[in-house]
């Protein structure tokens, strides 16, 4: 019986690779325009969903906000012109002190976040975006013409040494959860620690195993994009459910401890998740990023010079508290979308980190662990956006390759939206029969 599914599963993966080279030749016969045209429809027919799209709570007020093209690479009018139909918010902290002053200062930004999230589709945009808690409601909601809103929560530091945090977060509309960022939480080791080979708990600490738990029993997908290898490995030993990696690539191609290698990708797999390919350039092509950077650092230190900051490197910005760290980061968000416009004025650049880089990723995962396994998304205003996807307006170009690389319009839609739907339900699938005992 077990050779019989080995050879069913052999068959349809053999079937499914022979559906892509076929379709592959007949897209070689295409003209551009035809190719266009072809990409457009299946554009408009499946559900677009981005699951890392950061933002800055400065521009969820009554005067600044998403309704207006703002600066930032995510916008309501960005999503309409690039046809981006679900984002995910993501509350975001960034990693301090291991104290209880710690952690209720990264409480506060963490709900300061959330209350801003709920300002945009309750209040400031509610007829143009609504928040979706289930893929029903994504459904339900796109089927409106409306945009979608859902929220993800990066670091779970703000949870601090409450577990009650994790049901809070759930009830407030949060459905994905890291439990560490860039430095180690007091839930797990952070992928950082490969720098210096320095661990905190060798994986999940016992309060990030009793968080696992809590999760699985609220509905909340566990997120390992930011973990290390071993945290990674020991949440899917105690997981009852599939995970998720928010916004990762593959390490073969670009190796960044960011990225998950060949193992961890297979593990995914074994578990059921998905991992969601990341246009970030320095995750995509290390030898493109690294030309390329150089040229870009210049130009913002220029502009840092301009705005009267002084830049700081990666490491300086690791040592500052949450809220000088927010203050930066506020800043690199200005800096980044005047760069962007100068840059695209500017010739004789190096060539840079591109949709094809992007989608070669996303060909590799696919190849390796299944369509299944394998979803999309930008890191947009957190430091993610490649020339041809610099923005959500852009959104358009990441379906148009995958048409010219030969990927039908049910593989699209499973790439864009459908995988990591599953996900998502089966989580919650999970918890509803945990919660019922």
């Amino acid at each position: 019986m077990k050779f019989i599914s080995v050879l069913l599963v052999a068959c349809l993966t053999f079937i499914s690779c022979n559906q892509k080279t076929t379709e592959a030749k007949k897209e070689e016969a295409m003209t551009e325009d035809q190719l266009i045209a072809k990409a457009k429809e299946i554009h408009k027919n499946v559900i677009t969903l981005d699951t890392h799209c950061d933002i800055n709570i400065k521009n969820f007020t009554d005067s600044i906000n998403y309704t207006q093209d703002l600066n930032s690479q995510i916008t309501l009018p960005k999503m309409k012109k690039g046809g981006l139909d679900v984002a995910w918010f993501i509350v975001y902290t960034g990693q301090d002190s291991l104290t209880t002053e710690g952690f209720e200062k990264a409480h506060k930004i963490a709900m300061s976040k959330f209350d801003a999230i709920h300002r945009l589709v309750d209040t400031i945009a509610p007829n143009q975006i609504e928040l979706a808690l289930t893929s029903e409601d994504v459904r339900r909601i796109h089927k409106s013409g409306k945009k979608v809103a859902m929220i993800g929560i990066e670091n779970g530091y703000p949870v601090g040494t409450d577990i009650n945090n994790v049901k809070k977060f759930y009830d407030l509309g949060g459905r994905y959860m890291s439990l560490s960022h860039n430095g180690h939480s007091q839930l797990c080791d952070s992928n950082t620690g490969e720098a210096d080979d320095v661990w905190l708990h060798n994986g999940l600490s016992d309060l990030g195993k009793e968080v696992v738990a809590e999760m699985n029993k609220w509905g909340m997908m566990i997120d390992v994009s930011h973990p290390s290898k071993e945290s990674m490995r020991q949440m899917i030993e105690l997981s009852k459910a599939p995970i998720i990696a928010s916004h990762s690539s593959a390490r073969a191609l670009c190796d960044h401890s960011r990225n998950l290698d060949d193992e961890q990708l297979q593990w995914l797999k074994e578990n059921g998740g998905v991992v969601q390919t990341v246009a970030f350039t320095s995750y995509l092509n290390t030898e493109k990023f690294e030309k390329r950077v150089v040229k870009e650092v210049e130009i913002g230190k220029q502009i840092a010079d301009s705005m009267g900051v002084t830049w700081l490197e990666r490491e300086e910005v690791m040592k500052l508290s949450s809220e000088e760290k927010e203050t930066y980061y506020d800043f690199l968000g200005k800096m980044a979308a005047i760069r962007r416009a100068k840059v695209k004025k500017m010739n004789n650049l190096p060539p840079a980190v591109d949709v094809v880089d992007f989608v070669n990723h996303i060909d590799y995962m696919v190849d390796k662990i299944g369509i299944e396994h394998v979803g999309i998304s930008s890191d947009f205003d957190g430091g993610g956006g490649i020339e041809g996807w610099s923005d959500a307006s852009e959104t358009f170009n990441v379906t148009l390759e995958l048409v010219k690389r030969g990927y039908t319009e049910a593989q699209i839609e499973k790439l864009w939206s459908g995988n990591l739907l599953r996900v998502l339900d089966e989580v919650q699938k999970v918890a509803s029969a945990l919660q019922k005992g």
